[in-house]
């Protein structure tokens, strides 16, 4: 009688709401605190998870690094306990030192915001006072990786970064006192993630004799102007966004440069995929791996898309590639487009939304040149034809209606293995964007970076 005359007053429901919230709030802590009161902690042998199978390894000189990033299947595994939702995700180290000085892992260019083993087992522990805490803090210790990596030792651990999906980019430092230091770059693959571009074979994607292998500048600048000027729709018969920029380099060095960025590879549309989108819509979230709508050139969907999201799903920048035909010195050549999403709609079709883009595509792909010249890998850049001139009073529509205007050059980003800094990033003497020819000579000895100030006009 005592309880239903409490929840009877007041009578006014939104004055019931609070004692609602706490009686659901106490029905949860005690719900789990009872299960993790009975849950055993079993935790497997690292040897038996087999996380290794998709470790990669790489040497420098007499140093040899191997790097595995853990799915949250495996991170229960090892760890016995649900880190992924802790927003946690165990990567292993195995540092093998044939150098004469020891060697110390700086943790913090892997990732600035990285767990301590104590925080990791903190925000997984089990809510119930049990042994299995202490064995559990134990095991977060016990399997961290320690410095240093003294001369002929091998050091092997694991590292507590925030979690990423489909792919971790990995930037390993290992420096000794003095000049000493080996820096190693990582695209590491993470399981159970749909990605966009898991459906393409690479490898099998141009036969040998198709390729256009070219070795100077002139001919490489003369076929990217040839290239598509526009993504189309499947059909191949109806123009659509610009094809705005061009990566060239090792894969190894171009795709661990956009990772660093904060730029994240997209899932395939599938029906889990949707329904976050639509959560992250309806509530105003961030989603990193959205799907992104195909668009279409050389024949096929795009290879590859990525995306830097921002505060919530309706803004963020996105991009998209297709490795082309073309090799240049022995690196690859991907075409893209970028542009910056500024709103979400509905629209009647599968998936069920779309973005709205920014029409001021040059921004998008002035924005991508300074974003990546701060990732250490960005070694020169330049301009080339592209889609032509679409001035701002009478623009050009994209597939969804959306207008867009540029002044119709494409940005070629040329990249090389880190570090590197801004003052070593190059300007090619290709084309200009139209508003800067006339201090083209400026531009060339004065540095680049008065070339990519943010656009604050219409071509």
């Amino acid at each position: 009688m005592a309880l239903k005359k409490l929840l009877s007053r007041p009578r006014s429901l939104w004055l019931r709401l609070p004692i609602w919230i706490v009686a659901v709030w106490l029905l949860l802590t005690t719900g789990r605190f009872l299960i993790d009161l009975v849950r055993p902690y079993q935790p497997e042998a690292v040897d038996d998870v087999a996380f290794l199978t998709h470790a990669q390894t790489q040497r420098i000189g007499p140093v040899r690094v191997t790097a595995a990033a853990l799915s949250p299947t495996e991170s229960r595994a090892v760890f016995g306990t649900e880190l992924a939702l802790n927003g946690i995700q165990p990567v292993w180290l195995a540092v093998e030192n044939g150098d004469s000085v020891p060697l110390f892992y700086l943790q913090a260019g892997t990732d600035p915001e990285w767990f301590s083993p104590y925080e990791a087992y903190w925000l997984s522990r089990l809510r119930a006072p049990r042994k299995a805490n202490q064995l559990m803090e134990s095991r977060f210790y016990e399997l961290h990786f320690e410095n240093p990596v003294f001369p002929g030792q091998t050091h092997s651990g694991f590292i507590y970064t925030r979690l990423d999906e489909g792919v971790k980019a990995l930037d390993l430092d290992l420096v000794a006192i003095g000049e000493v230091m080996y820096n190693f770059t990582f695209s590491v693959q993470v399981p159970g993630f749909r990605s966009d571009y898991s459906r393409v074979d690479f490898d099998t994607l141009y036969p040998v004799d198709s390729l256009l292998v070219l070795d100077t500048e002139e001919e490489l600048q003369g076929a990217l102007e040839q290239l598509p000027c526009c993504a189309t729709n499947r059909a191949g018969d109806e123009m659509g966004d610009p094809l705005n920029v061009v990566l060239i380099g090792d894969p190894k060095n171009i795709f661990p440069a956009l990772s660093r960025r904060g730029w994240h590879p997209t899932e395939q549309t599938y029906h889990a995929a949707v329904w976050r989108t639509i959560r992250s819509f309806l509530f105003r979230s961030s989603y990193r791996y959205s799907p992104v709508s195909p668009l279409y050139a050389f024949g096929r969907r795009q290879d590859i898309a990525g995306q830097k999201a921002r505060g919530t799903i309706h803004l963020r920048n996105h991009a998209r590639f297709w490795l082309t035909p073309i090799r240049f010195r022995g690196s690859t050549v991907w075409l893209g487009q970028i542009s910056r999403d500024i709103g979400v709609r509905f629209i009647l079709g599968f998936p069920p939304t779309t973005h709205k883009i920014d029409p001021d595509v040059d921004e998008a792909r002035t924005g991508l040149i300074q974003d990546l010249a701060y990732s250490q890998a960005l070694a020169r850049f330049a301009f080339v034809k592209g889609v032509g001139v679409a001035p701002r009073d009478n623009p050009r529509d994209n597939l969804t209606g959306d207008p867009y205007f540029t002044d119709g050059l494409r940005a070629v980003l040329f990249f090389e293995a880190r570090p590197r800094t801004l003052n070593e990033v190059e300007l090619l003497d290709w084309e200009l964007p139209p508003r800067f020819q006339q201090y083209g000579e400026l531009m060339l000895s004065r540095g680049p970076w008065l070339l990519i100030e943010a656009n604050d006009g219409a071509p």
